[in-house]
């Protein structure tokens, strides 16, 4: 993970009153870029082979350790379109394996919840404008810089869901102002 991005990541969980924000060391992921292999041609440069199965199995631990009822994932309708563990079919599947692997999980029925699923990025940034969400916290950018690149594919996604939802990206404002974070 970019250093910028886990930054971007603890700010928005201060930002949102979080009390138990918990960083989880992955130093073996990689992502298809830098692998190089041929099981993976085809497959966007920052896909990273089993991504949610881990994220999911960690979160799902924490949600039996603190008795939770709920694991809140943030995918929309693009990511499902572009990686096969961010569709309903995978995260159904993934609950059901939850359960059987863990009694506590089934007994209290978490589930796994994604309330954005349905949505594309531009409605979820509209939705996000609508609600006040600190849009100048995020990071999209799946370069290792300081700032936003605005070059890399998660950059201009960013910047194509901003300006389908009609809405002003806080950072693309900065940027203009030279007020660089």
């Amino acid at each position: 993970m970019a250093s910028r991005e886990l930054n971007a990541a603890k700010d928005i969980a201060s930002a949102a009153g979080m009390e138990d924000h918990r960083l989880v060391r992955l130093p073996d992921f990689r992502e298809a870029s830098d692998i190089r292999s041929v099981n993976l041609a085809g497959k966007p440069d920052v896909y990273i082979p089993g991504r949610n199965g881990v994220f999911y199995s960690l979160a799902a631990s924490f949600a039996e350790e603190v008795g939770a009822d709920l694991i809140v994932g943030g995918h929309n309708r693009d990511d499902a379109r572009v990686f096969a563990d961010a569709t309903p079919s995978f995260f159904l599947q993934l609950q059901q394996a939850l359960w059987a692997g863990s009694p506590a999980l089934k007994k209290r029925r978490t589930k796994i919840l994604l309330p954005l699923s349905r949505m594309s990025k531009a409605t979820v940034v509209k939705l996000a404008s609508s609600l006040n969400v600190p849009l100048d916290l995020t990071w999209s950018c799946h370069g290792k810089g300081r700032d936003h690149c605005w070059n890399c594919e998660g950059c201009r996604a960013r910047t194509a869901a901003f300006t389908k939802a009609g809405t002003i990206d806080p950072l693309m404002a900065t940027r203009r102002t030279g007020n660089v974070q």
